[in-house]
């Protein structure tokens, strides 16, 4: 056998990621926040994009404008105007005088001092930590114990439970376990009620003792059967307590009203707002689809460079090339940018085809749709679509959805289409709104009724509705 080199031509097929092909792959995949954060870093790197401002087209519209209205032809001429001045009879003018020369009416301001922008201030949120610092310098403490009491102040978690042990705290500010011990039990009278506690026990105590309460029955609950309490089972408690369940009901109507987290309402958390990326407006007997370029730059390519490099001036080798790249950059940018505007458009028509029902009556009529179908209907592939829909919010005249709602499994009828499993949740929803509070429905109990509906489901998928739709099991919902 012998072994040699031998040269063969074989033609293959692969796929090659050129560079544009990545950022519009990147593009497609991103938030609308992630988009305007994106271009906004693009802008500031590359000196051939810039943005294209609204009043350079308004600038244009007028010069165009005037050009047409200046003719020699169509001027005419102006009439002088002429002011005549009257002073009325009937003026008071006392009152007059007294309101143009009251302090309340008038200012003077230096023409280099800016009047403050009232709109841009906004009014700071007071955090736990801030005002209990406060109650702290009003209690007259000495300087060891106040300081005790930042440390503790210092290891409270968002909910206002004490993080660390009275030992740690001790040692980390050389002071004495009484001592830290009496400030805690300081501190644990502040406002918020229940504040300064180590466990949940703790918290409902120190409530219950500063409202006054001396029912040994609530004290009892909340020492020894928190647990019972927390999945209803008011009979377990009554035995064990050699009570009725009526004395059961009515401590824990009193302990139901305390506050299980005190650092609740000084939560500083903001809430995150969706901007939605399309709107679809009902017009006459269909639908209406409008992107929102609202926030989002326009981007163009700087004129400056552009004709630098086209008129042949005067420019190093070097720089001709470094224009060249940015400028290439620029508008594969701008066409990446149109391309994902373009590809979201037509993925949302796709689904308006697909799901017209749903817009007219609701998420009832929400049909079974998977990411194949959009695809195969403009002729992408899946991959592409599951893109698009990620992040990506939709205002309807149902309200405001992801894209990836749209998108869901089947679930058999007996009797007619199959339907899909958005809908079969809403309606286990409404069924759990409507029950009865004393006695729920159970999963299987959920599931028998579905089935008189013809919808053929299982116990074991109401449960993971259940939970994906964050409603507790029934004998948690019941209510004593």
């Amino acid at each position: 056998m012998e072994l040699g080199l031998q040269q063969s031509l074989i033609l293959t097929q692969q796929l090659v990621m050129t560079p544009q092909l990545q950022q519009a792959i990147k593009l497609l995949q991103l938030s609308r926040l992630e988009l305007a954060e994106m271009i906004q870093q693009e802008m500031e790197q590359n000196p051939a994009l810039e943005e294209s401002m609204v009043d350079e087209l308004s600038d244009k519209n007028i010069t165009a404008l005037e050009s047409t209205t200046d003719s020699p032809e169509k001027e005419t001429l102006t009439k002088e105007v002429t002011i005549e001045e009257k002073i009325r009879t009937d003026t008071d003018w006392e009152n007059y005088i007294n309101d143009y020369n009251s302090t309340g009416r008038g200012y003077t301001e230096s023409e280099n001092t800016e009047a403050p922008n009232y709109e841009a201030f906004t009014s700071e949120k007071k955090t736990l930590k801030d005002h209990l610092q406060w109650q702290l310098g009003l209690s007259g403490l000495n300087g060891e114990q106040e300081k005790i009491g930042i440390m503790m102040i210092g290891n409270l978690n968002k909910d206002g439970y004490l993080c660390s042990d009275v030992e740690e705290i001790a040692q980390a500010c050389n002071a004495d376990i009484k001592i830290v011990e009496e400030v805690l039990s300081i501190l644990q009278t502040f406002d918020p009620p229940g504040v300064c506690a180590r466990d949940l026990c703790e918290t409902l105590l120190i409530q219950v003792q500063q409202l006054g309460i001396n029912n040994p029955i609530i004290i009892e609950i909340i020492k020894n059967h928190l647990k019972n309490l927390e999945n209803r089972n008011t009979k377990k408690i009554a035995k064990a307590l050699k009570i009725s369940t009526d004395d059961v009901r009515a401590a824990v109507n009193i302990i139901q009203y305390l506050e299980p987290k005190p650092g609740r309402k000084f939560s500083t958390d903001e809430p995150a707002y969706i901007i939605p990326d399309i709107y679809v407006y009902k017009e006459g007997d269909g639908f209406k689809i409008v992107m929102n370029d609202d926030g989002l730059p326009k981007l163009k390519i700087n004129r400056f460079y552009k004709d630098a490099i086209a008129n042949g001036r005067k420019i190093s080798k070097d720089t001709k090339n470094y224009l060249n790249e940015k400028m290439q950059s620029a508008s594969w940018l701008i066409k990446s940018i149109q391309q994902r505007q373009k590809t979201i458009y037509l993925v949302m028509e796709s689904i308006l085809k697909f799901q017209k029902d749903f817009f007219e009556n609701g998420i009832a009529y929400l049909k079974p749709l998977i990411l194949k179908d959009i695809a195969e209907d403009i002729k992408m592939h899946e991959s592409t679509i599951s893109r698009v829909t990620t992040n990506k919010y939709a205002y309807t005249p149902q309200g405001l959805f992801e894209l990836k709602y749209f998108f869901n499994s089947s679930i058999e009828r007996t009797g007619g289409e199959s339907m899909a499993s958005a809908s079969v949740k809403d309606r286990i929803r409404l069924l759990i709104e409507n029950e009865d509070h004393e006695s729920p429905l159970s999963d299987e109990k959920l599931s028998s009724i579905l089935q008189d509906a013809n919808i053929q489901i299982a116990r074991r998928t109401v449960a993971k509705y259940r939970k994906v739709l964050n409603i507790l099991p029934s004998n948690k919902r019941k209510q004593l």
